[in-house]
């Protein structure tokens, strides 16, 4: 139904909070100055305007009693007196229409009671002297003006209310805040909290706050103890595979090595060495840079050192940098997914380019090639661990486990990004793109 306020209303949740507590007390302002001040004051004002035309009205018949305009002037200066009133007769006003303030809503009630309770009412000013009300009448005598304090017609500054008002409440705004600030830190905190352990790291955190916010944080901690407990069981087993499976195959190795080296005992070797290497991958995707911890590091220089070691073995590589600075990265992680992917370059296309961006907000890795590339529909697939599209690429430059994006991706992941496939504008194969947030 208010759809069309949702991209004006605020995002966060202090901002959010803050509109809570303003619209209510403006809205109950409104409401205030509506249907107290206007009725109120109008009515009170109507009120003693009413008990002034009565007054005015005993002045205009004694003035009309005297014969001559002396005796009218006199007749009603002795009344006009008695009443606080300022006489003028004969008068001359050289404007006749009624003068007041725009903003002056209990001068419009002044000018309408007026002319209702006196038909010979010509003209009124409220604006040649803001205490005064000064009224021009027709009597038999000839113009006569009249001058009486405005605080005679009107309540006195009516706009005391509202000034008391507006103060009240900005202060009791400013306090509500202060309070509900105090109530929604700890909820920040605890976001804080989630959003870095969800990039790999783990902050100091107490639960602070109402009793279901501190429930919540203590959830969160129980949750991040057994998922780090979990990820210290799953990091110390895969050590001991580690060992177990690398101690017979070294045995293995070293028998091969002393027996004549004829075609099957190279072809054993080979095997071997495909057998260590797919070991190797595996506890790499498995063990994953849990046991690292995040450093400042420039991923320019980090990407850069990446480059330098692929063109050390043969590669093509091409490698262009835009902006500098450091991060909190997982150095180790973060080369091993840079190998991964350049090295999927290389042994499916014969040139790469790599290009980092490092921007505020995040840290842009992008490698492309000149190879078959992968079809749109399967690259989500492509990210999968051991998934292999040997027959989407090229089976005859070799392949892997299907774990090199796999990596990749999770490395991004934990540092708070993606990693993204496309078709590479530049060379013609993929692109491979991952974001890191900073």
């Amino acid at each position: 139904m208010f759809a069309f306020l949702k991209p004006l209303l605020p995002r966060g949740l202090y901002g959010r909070a803050a509109l809570i507590l303003i619209v209510p007390i403006v809205a109950i302002q409104l409401v205030v100055s509506l249907a107290f001040i206007q009725r109120h004051f109008e009515g009170v004002t109507r009120q003693m305007t009413q008990s002034l035309v009565i007054q005015i009205m005993f002045v205009l018949d004694e003035a009309d009693r005297g014969g001559s305009l002396a005796e009218a002037r006199a007749r009603a200066l002795g009344v006009a007196r008695a009443l606080d009133m300022t006489l003028e007769l004969p008068a001359i006003w050289p404007d006749l229409t009624d003068r007041r303030r725009a903003y002056d809503l209990s001068g419009r009630v002044v000018i309408e009671t007026l002319r209702q309770g006196l038909p010979d009412l010509r003209s009124v000013d409220l604006l040649s002297d803001s205490g005064d009300v000064r009224m021009l009448l027709q009597t038999d005598a000839g113009p006569m003006s009249l001058s009486v304090s405005r605080r005679r017609v009107s309540a006195s500054n009516p706009h005391q209310l509202l000034v008391w008002m507006i103060l009240t409440s900005v202060l009791m705004t400013v306090i509500s805040y202060a309070f509900l600030r105090n109530q929604l830190r700890p909820i920040k905190r605890l976001a804080d909290a989630a959003e870095a352990f969800g990039k790999g790291r783990s902050v100091a955190y107490r639960p602070r706050g109402a009793l279901e916010v501190r429930a919540a944080g203590a959830a969160f901690l129980d949750m991040r103890s057994r998922i780090e407990r979990q990820m210290e069981q799953r990091t110390l087993m895969l050590s001991g595979v580690s060992h177990d499976l690398r101690t017979p195959m070294t045995r293995l190795r070293l028998s091969l090595s002393l027996m004549p080296q004829d075609d099957d005992v190279r072809a054993a070797l080979r095997d071997v060495a495909d057998m260590e290497r797919l070991v190797d991958e595996f506890l790499s995707f498995a063990r994953g840079d849990a046991m690292e911890t995040p450093v400042e590091a420039d991923p320019v220089a980090l990407v850069a050192r990446v480059v330098e070691n692929a063109r050390r073995s043969g590669g093509s590589i091409s490698l262009h940098s835009d902006g500098a600075g450091t991060a909190l990265l997982r150095p180790d992680a973060v080369t091993r997914a840079v190998e991964n992917l350049i090295g999927n370059a290389l042994r499916y296309g014969t040139r790469c380019a790599v290009s980092v961006t490092v921007t505020e907000r995040s840290i842009r890795i992008c490698i492309e090639d000149d190879g078959p590339g992968i079809p749109g529909e399967r690259r989500e697939e492509a990210m999968r661990p051991f998934t292999r599209l040997d027959q989407a690429r090229n089976p005859n430059r070799g392949g892997g486990v299907g774990l090199g994006l796999s990596i990749a991706a999770d490395v991004a992941r934990s540092h708070g990004g993606t990693l993204t496939l496309s078709d590479s504008a530049r060379l013609g194969g993929l692109k491979a793109e991952i974001i890191l947030a900073r």
